[in-house]
């Protein structure tokens, strides 16, 4: 069963900083109606961590990276050593409507599919893997991925809100083709296409330091 009937894909070709980064999945959320699957890449050395992870722990399994809070769940990622992908889709879509365990599940059996297409061994994990790390990729719950050697290759976030769902997720390979993300748009919808949102770079701004520059968001555990 596809995700969605419609998807628009957008390889983001701007590699921006955390902030920004986060700030473009919240614009997003609150301005786009169709479902959008948002494949993107970071400026500069960037981790990132869960709404309710702790910044300290995070600074101290991952010296030296620049960190910022994202509005989803999840444990601590280090993004240099990553693909990033994004999926926001309206509160009127089904998968908005769904169980959190059950939207998650959808999207990685669906983003399994597109690995296995492109020769990546991928398969759900049901959850007996779990080791309660707050680092991501050492600790696969339910629905997480997991490659041939049964270990972690992805995670994700999710948040709810009343304009809709935003997933962040997080795949453990170091660069994504045009291939693998015009793979995953098509396991997750009956039909897609590529689109070239324009954010306005001032109002991207603005949201970021409303939120994800300051110490207070931050710093807050």
């Amino acid at each position: 069963m596809k995700v969605f009937e419609k998807l628009l894909l957008w390889v983001d070709p701007v590699a921006r900083t955390g902030p920004t980064a986060m700030a473009v999945d919240e614009w997003l959320l609150e301005t786009t109606e169709i479902p959008v699957l948002r494949i993107y890449t970071w400026s500069g050395d960037w981790g990132s961590l869960g709404y309710f992870g702790k910044i300290s722990e995070a600074r101290a399994a991952f010296p030296g990276l620049n960190f910022v809070r994202r509005w989803t769940g999840g444990g601590m990622v280090d993004h240099r050593a990553d693909w990033t992908y994004t999926i926001v889709t309206s509160r009127s879509e089904p998968l908005a409507g769904w169980r959190g365990a059950e939207s998650y599940r959808q999207i990685h059996a669906a983003l399994a599919e597109s690995l296995t297409a492109g020769g990546i061994s991928a398969r759900l994990s049901d959850g007996t893997e779990e080791t309660g790390s707050t680092r991501c990729f050492e600790n696969p719950v339910s629905h997480d991925l997991l490659g041939l050697d049964g270990g972690k290759i992805a995670g994700a976030g999710q948040r709810r809100t009343r304009r809709g769902l935003l997933h962040q997720g997080s795949v453990a390979f170091s660069e994504v083709s045009q291939q693998r993300a015009e793979n995953f748009a098509e396991q997750l919808a009956m039909t897609w296409q590529h689109f070239s949102f324009q954010p306005n770079t001032e109002e991207i701004a603005l949201r970021a330091m409303a939120r994800y520059s300051r110490r207070e968001w931050n710093e807050r555990r």
